[in-house]
């Protein structure tokens, strides 16, 4: 028994000692580690002085553990995570530093010329810079649209999209400079990104080619109507069945059945405070198992308007669509379209009453991650007078695409009934045309150029049915080129090093990028718990707005932050506490949160402070939604460990 207590005792240090390695830290940084890329043909050895090694794919992850030069060469011992597990030696030459777990996703090329990646950032700063950028660029582009090879042009985006939510790739960002074109600043990033498939010689390799209109043979589109069921909508309720009736005939007729689907979800309130409103949202028709007109109607057969009120008179339509959204098999359609139909607002995700705990902002990023438009048609009925103005504010951030200068909201004057027919008619016989066009082959539009003068643009003048009408082929038109890309294979474009811009150089204010955080399980979690801890502070200071900075003063001790920053001067900036992880640090963004200071903070009203923590737990709900969707964690090298698997957060739902 003595030696074995012996053994354990010279087993267990050793043992502790290999769970506590780490990897070497960041210049400068307390908890963040040196991490590297791998370009293409890297290999990874056991030793340094063996002759050969395995081949590790490209843009594979790894953190550093050790450092040494031999031979005047220097070679990095990595793993694929930070939990002190090591697979051998790289040479530092054939990897490339990633100091911040960065990347870009391609805002979808409808409406804007694509993003040309330049070999040295000198030639893309000198065009946006110029007079006229669109000018100046576009005899480079002609060039470039020829298929021949312009010295200063590594590459170009694909025509069709490549979607990083269903086809997660990684186009990281090496450095960034800022510039301006015009009056607007732009960044202008080096990112990283590689083929397997190398250009031919002399020619330019254009990615996402493919017989187009064989594909859109395939094409097939869902509209899912998510309507208030409550008591004031029975005669819209029954308008929809009866455009869904007529619009079904005419599908039969063109024999589109197994190409144009129907769905429905309706909504009401929380159950818990009124039962007799039976159900706070149901899905009635699926419209992957609808099969005719016949089947739906008979599926809504029993949907009708609630027999009592709700407590409030807004509604929990954010249910009815997260229910549209996670319920639907999406991925069976092209075009993937929500038509919101209600006379209320949304019951805000801070309200007691709310059942997802969400606002229009995160509700909106859930769809446009399943690459699902939102259309909400606002009845402003006279008895919601009082409520139209905030409803419309809601509807307005919750139907907003980055694809139209304007929202898909659509308002409804005094509720009319006829009104509102004509628009339901009007989305839905679009749709049927889209879906047919492009069975015939007929795109809605060329490309992406053809559409830039649509794109944005609309008669003041014209009817809410051909408002609506316009939206769909220009939305419709837009979902043809992301389908195209997700069956083609849309793959990013074949370099290894280029100088982007972040904005359309013929546009500046419109992004052709958007910047995505690959934040790791444990950064995920303390990202909820400093949020968290800034809520619970909002909240103390919003009853004594004295203790405000005290409490967080008091959470950046619990936390463990840095004491040194915590004792700060009074009116130092949320940021300068010490409180946010250093992960968070040197990112190119500006946060309202992390710029405030005590003295600002001082100054806000009531209705600041409260609009500040509504914010804030809105934020927390959408975390919560990210820690649990297993399918959007990613591993970025091959054995990691769950804990170092990331997420791609966007970056405007940081704090």
């Amino acid at each position: 028994m003595l030696k074995i207590l012996i053994l354990l005792s010279l087993l267990l240090p050793a043992m502790s000692q290999a769970e506590e390695r780490k990897p070497l830290l960041m210049e400068g940084k307390k908890t963040l580690y040196q991490r590297v890329l791998t370009r293409p043909g890297a290999k990874v050895f056991s030793k340094i002085a063996d002759k050969t090694g395995i081949t590790k794919p490209t843009f594979t992850r790894y953190y550093i553990y050790q450092r040494k030069t031999e031979a005047k060469q220097e070679w990095l011992q990595v793993g694929p995570d930070s939990r002190g597990k090591t697979i051998g030696w790289m040479q530092a030459e054939n990897t490339a530093p990633w100091k911040q777990q960065l990347t870009l996703a391609f805002t979808h090329p409808a409406g804007r010329e694509r993003v040309l990646f330049f070999k040295d950032s000198k030639d893309l700063e000198a065009i946006l810079s110029a007079d006229s950028p669109a000018n100046t660029i576009a005899p480079i582009r002609k060039i470039v649209a020829s298929g021949k090879k312009d010295p200063r042009i590594l590459s170009i985006e694909p025509e069709k999209p490549a979607d990083i939510n269903e086809n997660f790739y990684l186009l990281p960002i090496l450095q960034s400079e800022e510039v301006y074109s015009g009056t607007s600043g732009v960044n202008m990033l080096q990112v990283a990104s590689v083929s397997k498939q190398p250009a031919a010689r002399g020619k330019l390799k254009m990615p996402g080619s493919g017989d187009s209109s064989q594909l859109l043979h395939q094409f097939k589109a869902s509209v899912v109507f998510v309507i208030d069921s409550t008591i004031s909508m029975g005669p819209y309720i029954d308008r929809t069945r009866d455009a869904i009736k007529r619009i079904y005939s005419k599908i039969e007729k063109a024999k589109m059945l197994d190409k144009i689907k129907f769905g429905l979800v309706a909504y009401r309130s929380s159950v818990d405070a009124v039962p007799g409103l039976e159900y706070t949202a149901k899905e009635f028709v699926d419209p992957v198992k609808v099969t005719d007109g016949k089947d739906f109607l008979a599926k809504v057969k029993n949907l009708k308007p609630a027999a009592v009120s709700s407590r409030l008179f807004d509604e929990d339509a954010y249910a009815g669509i997260m229910a549209a959204l996670n319920d639907v098999e999406w991925t069976e359609f092209g075009a993937r379209y929500i038509v919101l139909i209600t006379d209320a607002g949304a019951i805000d995700g801070n309200n007691k009453l709310s059942s997802t705990g969400l606002g229009a902002e995160q509700v909106s990023q859930e769809a446009k991650y399943r690459g699902v438009a939102i259309y909400s048609l606002h009845l402003k009925t006279p008895q919601g007078k009082k409520n139209h103005q905030s409803a419309e504010a809601q509807y307005k951030t919750l139907s907003s695409t980055p694809l139209l200068n304007r929202s898909l909201y659509y308002p409804i004057n005094m509720g009319s009934v006829d009104e509102f027919g004509n628009i339901v008619d009007s989305l839905a016989e679009s749709v049927v045309k889209l879906v047919n066009e492009a069975y015939q082959g007929k795109a809605v539009a060329g490309s992406a150029k053809s559409a830039d003068a649509k794109f944005g643009q609309q008669d003041n003048k014209i009817s809410s049915a051909e408002k609506i009408s316009q939206d769909m082929a220009l939305m419709g038109y837009a979902m043809q080129l992301s389908y195209l890309g997700r069956e083609t294979g849309a793959k990013v474009p074949p370099i290894f090093k280029a100088w982007i811009s972040d904005s359309a150089i013929e546009n500046p204010r419109k992004k052709s990028t958007e910047v995505r955080v690959l934040l790791t399980k444990n950064q995920l979690s303390d990202m909820y718990q400093v949020v968290k801890s800034i809520t619970d502070a909002v909240l103390e200071g919003i009853i004594s707005p004295d203790s405000f900075f005290t409490q967080l003063r008091s959470a950046a001790a619990t936390l463990g932050r840095d004491p040194n920053q915590i004792n700060q001067a009074k009116n130092a900036k949320l940021a300068e506490l010490g409180l946010m992880g250093e992960y968070l640090e040197d990112l190119p963004y500006h946060s309202h949160i992390l710029d405030l200071d005590e003295e600002t903070w001082m100054s806000f009203g009531p209705h600041q402070q409260d609009a500040l923590l509504k914010d804030l737990k809105r934020k927390l709900n959408h975390y919560q939604i990210y820690n649990d969707d297993t399918d959007r964690w990613i591993p970025l090298a091959e054995d990691s460990n769950p804990a170092d698997y990331v997420y791609p957060v966007p970056i405007e739902m940081l704090p």
